[in-house]
């Protein structure tokens, strides 16, 4: 148990925790709720980041890091959509091009096949994170009437910046999946033509 796959295994066990706080009626939930998550994500950073310098990367790391983020950032969106912030095919469109890359990737590393993230790949998941702190944000500190905000929530209600951005964030996930794709189709051909030979 390396301090990384600590890490990873310290992310998921967060999420049920930003869950209960997500959905608490306390005025202050949502609030931690952001904390929570933001405490998550430098986790995501730190994890793989510590891996790769002090060479503990391992299997199980790479199985669980992966897993980690999905089950984090989909926990947030199907939280959103139940809330009525964002619309369920939205979060349905990220989770299917998540699920079926992380998918794709686990069989055939299996078979020895290597797919390589892109780096528009990884930009998506900082994406994906900045969209997600942004709606916690919104919904954290509209509780707290605090008057120095006011303006800003206001602007982001009146303009409905969370909707504009979540499509936004939407089709640039379904692109960077196609990208993926794209990048990897010559280890995917190889990888089916094992299968079928």
């Amino acid at each position: 148990m390396t301090i990384p796959n600590m890490l990873t295994i310290f992310r998921i066990l967060l999420t049920p925790v930003f869950i209960l706080l997500l959905f608490h009626e306390d005025p202050t939930a949502k609030f931690w709720a952001l904390v929570v998550f933001i405490v998550a994500s430098i986790t995501d950073a730190y994890d793989g980041y510590y891996a790769r310098k002090y060479d503990q990367v391992t299997e199980q790391g790479k199985f669980l890091d992966p897993l980690a983020d999905k089950i984090l950032v989909s926990s947030a969106f199907i939280s959103f959509a139940m809330i009525g912030l964002i619309d369920y095919w939205m979060v349905a469109l990220i989770i299917f091009r998540d699920l079926f890359i992380t998918g794709l990737r686990m069989l055939m590393n299996r078979k020895g096949f290597e797919m390589v993230t892109s780096n528009i790949a990884k930009l998506k998941t900082g994406a994906q994170l900045g969209i997600i702190i942004f709606i916690l944000s919104y919904i954290g500190f509209e509780p707290l009437k605090l008057k120095v905000l006011l303006p800003i929530i206001h602007f982001i209600s009146d303009f409905q910046l969370i909707y504009g951005f979540t499509f936004f964030i939407t089709l640039f996930t379904i692109f960077t999946g196609l990208n993926y794709l794209y990048e990897n189709r010559i280890a995917i051909q190889s990888f089916f033509k094992e299968q079928n030979g």
